[in-house]
C-alpha cells in the first residue's frame, strides 16, 4: 500500500488510550461463496435473486470475493493500522438449515479469519447477525415466528463454543429494526415481507433472541468476553416546535428506537408504543411471561451505527413527504403505528444515497445513550457512499468521504469531551461491496473494488484515517 507521508505532530484531538480503530463489513455483502462449504441459501440469496428486488439484479453471489481473499484483505488492514476488526457471521455458512450441528467448512473459515487477523494484531469482534437468515428458517416463518428466537439462540451458543477461543468481542444483532421493518413491513429488504403487524412481531422475537443469546454467550465464553448489540436509533427531531411536530417526534422514537432499547436495556415496552400498535398486535398474547426478563439480560457494550438524523413532522394539508432514503416509500410503511407523519432532510448536504451529513446527530446520541443508560458505547457504523473514480494514475480521489469522516470523528470527540464512554469507532465499510437493494451501485468503502478484477485500491480517505489511527487522534 502507497501511504502518505507522517508528521510527528501529537494529535490535536487525541482519543482514549485502547481506543479501537476498526473498520466494519457484513458477511452477504462482501463474502461471495455462496454455495461453497456446504453454505445454504439465506434469506438474502433468495431476494436478490427475486426479478427487480435489486438495482440491475445484483446479487451476493461473488460480491467481493472475501471468502477466497481474506488474507489479502487482513493485510490491507494491517497496511491502514486499523487495530479492530468487525466482521459478520453468515449464519447459514456455519449452520445451514438453522439447526443443529455447525458446518466444519464454515467454522474452518472463520478459524481461519479470526487466527489471520490475531497473527496482525488486529482485535476481532463478531456480529452473529447481520441479516442473513437461513432461508429455511424463513420458510418456517421467519422472525415473526417464536421459535426463530430459540434457533438464533442455540447457532449463538454453538458459535460461541467453536469461536470464543478467538473473538473477545459478540454482537448479537445488526440493526433489528432494518430487520423487522424493512424486511417484514416495508419489504424493501429481505424476506421483501409486507405486513405490519407481522414487523411488529418481528421485532419482539429478535428482542428474545437477542436475549436469550446474550444467555447462550455468557454460558459458553470466558468472563472476559464482551456482549453488545448495535442498534441504528434514529436521531429523530421534530421539524419544529409546534405540539403536532412533537407527537410526530414521539410516534417515530418509538417504533425507531424504544422498541429495542426499552425491552433490551430495561425490561419493558413503553405504554405509548404499544397504545400506538394496539390495533395491529395483540402485545399481551405477543410477549410471554418472562420474556422482558431475558431481552433485558445485561450486556456490556451498547453499538450505535449512525449515518443521518431523521427530521419529522405531522403532515400539513395532506402533504406526504416520504423519507428520502427510501424508507417507507411506496404503498407499504416501515413505520407501523406512524404511517402519516412526514420525513424532511436535514439539510441539502447529501451523499450519494442522499442521506444528509450532519454529525451533531451522532454527538447527539451518544450523549443522550450515556445519560439515559450509562454504558459503555460503540460506534459499530458510520460512513458514507459518494460517487468515486479512479483517475488515470490508478488513484482514487474521495474528499467528500474523508470530510465525513473526520468531521464524524470530531463528533465522537464532543461525546467523550461531554463524557460519554466511547471505547471505538467502526468505520462503515472497509470495502466496496454489494450495498443491498443498491447492488453495486453505491460505495461506501475506503477500499475501492475493481468488481470485475477484484482489484483492491485505498481511496485517499483510507490514507486519512491511517494517519488518524497513527496519530491517536484528529490533527
Amino acid at each position: 500500500m502507497t501511504t502518505v507521508p507522517s508528521d510527528n505532530r501529537p494529535a490535536r484531538r487525541p482519543f482514549p488510550s485502547g481506543f479501537a480503530w476498526g473498520a466494519a463489513t457484513a458477511a452477504y455483502q462482501i463474502e461471495g461463496a455462496t454455495t461453497e462449504g456446504g453454505r445454504t441459501p439465506s434469506i438474502w440469496d433468495t431476494f436478490s435473486h427475486t426479478p427487480g428486488r435489486t438495482e440491475n439484479g445484483d446479487t451476493g453471489d461473488t460480491a467481493v470475493d472475501h471468502y477466497h481473499r481474506f488474507r489479502e484483505d487482513v493485510r490491507l488492514m494491517a497496511d491502514l493500522g486499523l487495530t479492530a476488526y468487525r466482521f459478520s457471521i453468515a449464519w447459514p455458512r456455519i449452520q445451514p438449515t438453522g439447526r443443529g450441528p455447525l458446518s466444519q467448512p464454515g467454522l474452518d473459515f472463520y478459524r481461519a479469519l479470526t487466527d489471520e487477523l490475531l497473527e496482525h494484531g488486529i482485535t476481532p469482534a463478531a456480529t452473529l447477525y447481520h441479516w442473513d437468515l437461513p432461508q429455511e428458517l424463513e420458510d418456517a416463518g421467519g422472525w415473526p415466528a417464536r421459535d426463530t428466537a430459540y434457533r438464533f439462540a442455540e447457532y449463538a451458543a454453538l458459535t460461541a463454543e467453536a469461536l470464543g477461543d478467538r473473538v473477545p468481542t459478540w454482537i448479537t444483532l445488526n440493526e433489528p429494526w432494518c430487520s423487522a421493518f424493512m424486511g417484514y413491513a416495508a419489504g424493501a429488504h429481505a424476506p421483501g415481507r409486507t405486513d405490519a403487524a407481522d414487523a411488529l412481531r418481528a421485532a419482539h422475537h429478535l428482542n428474545l433472541g437477542h436475549g436469550l443469546a446474550v444467555g447462550a454467550l455468557r454460558a459458553a465464553l470466558p468472563a472476559s468476553a464482551r456482549l453488545s448489540v448495535s442498534l441504528n436509533l434514529h436521531a429523530v427531531r421534530p421539524r419544529s416546535d409546534r405540539p403536532e411536530d412533537r407527537e410526530a417526534a414521539r410516534r417515530i422514537d418509538a417504533v425507531g428506537n424504544r422498541i429495542f432499547t426499552s425491552p433490551m436495556l430495561k425490561g419493558r415496552y413503553d405504554d405509548d408504543l404499544l397504545k400506538d400498535t394496539a390495533h395491529l398486535v395483540d402485545w399481551d398474547t405477543l410477549v410471554h411471561d418472562g420474556d422482558l426478563a431475558e431481552t433485558s439480560r445485561p450486556i456490556d457494550l451498547l453499538g450505535l451505527n449512525y449515518y443521518a438524523p431523521t427530521v419529522v413532522s405531522s403532515p400539513a394539508n395532506g402533504e406526504r413527504l416520504p423519507r428520502e432514503d427510501g424508507h417507507g416509500t411506496g404503498s407499504h410503511s416501515v413505520w407501523p403505528g406512524a404511517e402519516d407523519v412526514a420525513f424532511h432532510r436535514a439539510n441539502e448536504d447529501v451523499t450519494a444515497m442522499g442521506w444528509p451529513i450532519d454529525p451533531t446527530g451522532l454527538s447527539d446520541t451518544l450523549t443522550a445513550l450515556h445519560h439515559e443508560f450509562g454504558l459503555p458505547l460503540l460506534v459499530t457504523e458510520n460512513g458514507a457512499a459518494f460517487d468515486d473514480t479512479v483517475s488515470p494514475d490508478g488513484t482514487v480521489h474521495d474528499p467528500e468521504r474523508t470530510a465525513y469522516v473526520r468531521d464524524h470523528l470530531e463528533a465522537v470527540a464532543d461525546a467523550i469531551a461531554a463524557g460519554a464512554d466511547v471505547r471505538g469507532y467502526y468505520l462503515w465499510s472497509l470495502m466496496d461491496n454489494f450495498e443491498w437493494g443498491y447492488g453495486y451501485s453505491k460505495r461506501f468503502g475506503i477500499v475501492h473494488i475493481d468488481y470485475a478484477t477484484q482489484k483492491r485500491t485505498p481511496k485517499s480517505s483510507a490514507h486519512w484515517y491511517s494517519e488518524a489511527i497513527r496519530r491517536g487522534g484528529l490533527d
